[in-house]
């Protein structure tokens, strides 16, 4: 089939590469010059592991292609998909739909024959119903189905989950939308990956509803870590205990900094202010907001309590800066808050990341970058692990702790074990552990 992928960020690019791995012909769109041209020379503007490869893969065999011309690619497509931003729209916290939207306005006068639009972008409940609306005050004659296809992506391991999904989410009751849609999948077939059909406005929030939830695992763990801290409890072996009840399961209760990135923030967000729109409060989801920005910032007193609260002209060494590993994303990144109250509190700064540096830079000011951990660790009074990158799991501590000014390690991830940081002479202080173990 020919699919024209409007958007080529994070979840067009990674979506249109992984549609023509399976066979289809994919065009993928943008108005960024500098991007497609960038593309077109096999230069990724992100980092996902295995994705410049599969992408070079494609284009060498002819299936996958960059332009900034949209109408040419929607008219040959039998599906167009929008993978453009929906931010949070600055000043009251709602999602931005004006891309969602500019792009539907194009795409009308671009559409040649029955064509299935599908909103791959995470977009509040209703929006396929205004898709719909523009497409058709566009184009009153035109023949097209609007679907949901919410995309669940974990970053850093997106193009397993898109040929491994637990489940495909379609929103749409059209019949021949259905089929195109089956027809897209199909090579998903032997894997058995379920296929779930739902209404429209279900499916949009299908996808705010599921992310909501891990945010909410997430941020209940981390309380249970405080609570264990105080208590002389382990909150990995509580995790641990709860996670094999098959209710519960084990994913996203490791206790940590708190939650970012460019979908948990904001989404939870959105769906609160789709909530109060309609009347209906989320109060649990509000306080998930709430607790993880209040936690983000409170892991500065932590590295202060580790020095015994004199921080002042101290020099603090941070392992990680992105808000998770295998990515160079930094949006809400937990680094950031951590490192600007270090700042604060009149603390000096090295940083190290394996490849967020660059991204980094746009955000984070006034520290010293370092070429590896070893460098970033050199005369630091602390030393604070907040991204659990492979690469910072197996250190040399011998080698850390001769590089260090005094060995004081904060782990905000709960990587090394407490006993042997100890007995190599470091004093350790994890998350939610009161350093027993």
């Amino acid at each position: 089939m020919r699919v024209a992928m409007i958007g080529s960020g994070y979840v067009g690019l990674v979506s249109g590469a992984c549609f023509a791995d399976f066979g289809h012909h994919v065009t993928c769109v943008d108005k960024d010059e500098s991007k497609i041209a960038a593309l077109k020379r096999g230069e990724t503007p992100i980092y996902e592991p295995g994705l410049t490869d599969l992408i070079a893969s494609n284009v060498a065999q002819g299936r996958l292609s960059f332009t900034t011309d949209l109408k040419p690619a929607v008219a040959e497509a039998d599906a167009v998909f929008i993978a453009v931003g929906t931010p949070s729209r600055r000043g009251d916290g709602h999602a931005d739909l004006s891309y969602v939207y500019a792009a539907a306005a194009e795409i009308a006068q671009a559409i040649s024959g029955f064509t299935v639009i599908v909103t791959k972008s995470t977009v509040p409940v209703g929006t396929g119903d205004e898709v719909e609306r523009i497409i058709r005050n566009e184009k009153p004659d035109a023949e097209f189905a609007v679907v949901s296809n919410p995309e669940f992506l974990r970053e850093g391991a997106a193009i397993q989950d898109f040929k491994h999904p637990d489940r495909i989410v379609v929103g749409t009751t059209d019949a021949h939308a259905k089929d195109v849609m089956n027809e897209l999948y199909r090579p998903l077939y032997l894997n058995a990956s379920p296929i779930l059909y739902t209404g429209r406005r279900t499916a949009e929030l299908i996808k705010y509803a599921a992310n909501c939830f891990l945010a909410t695992k997430i941020t209940f763990i981390n309380e249970i870590s405080d609570l264990a801290e105080k208590v002389g409890a382990d909150v990995q072996e509580i995790a641990r205990g709860i996670g094999l009840d098959n209710r519960i399961g084990s994913k996203f209760l490791h206790a940590g900094p708190g939650f970012g990135g460019s979908c948990f923030p904001k989404d939870l967000v959105a769906l609160v202010k789709t909530a109060q729109d309609n009347a209906v409060p989320l109060r649990i989801i509000e306080t998930v907001v709430a607790v993880n920005d209040q936690r983000k910032r409170a892991m500065a007193r932590k590295v202060a309590i580790a020095l015994d609260g004199e921080i002042r002209d101290k020099t603090i060494s941070v392992l990680g800066l992105t808000f998770k590993p295998n990515t160079d994303d930094m949006r809400e990144a937990p680094s950031i808050p951590l490192i600007t109250a270090l700042q604060d509190m009149g603390a000096k700064v090295r940083v190290y990341d394996p490849v967020g540096m660059e991204q980094a830079k746009k955000v984070i000011e006034n520290v010293t970058y370092c070429e590896n951990a070893y460098d970033c660790a050199t005369g630091g009074d602390a030393l604070v692990l907040v991204t659990e990158w492979e690469q910072f799991r197996a250190l040399d501590l011998r080698r850390l702790k001769n590089a260090m000014a005094q060995p004081i390690v904060v782990d905000l991830r709960n990587a090394y074990n407490a006993a042997q940081m100890k007995q190599a002479g470091f004093a350790y202080h994890g998350i939610g552990r009161n350093n027993l173990t």
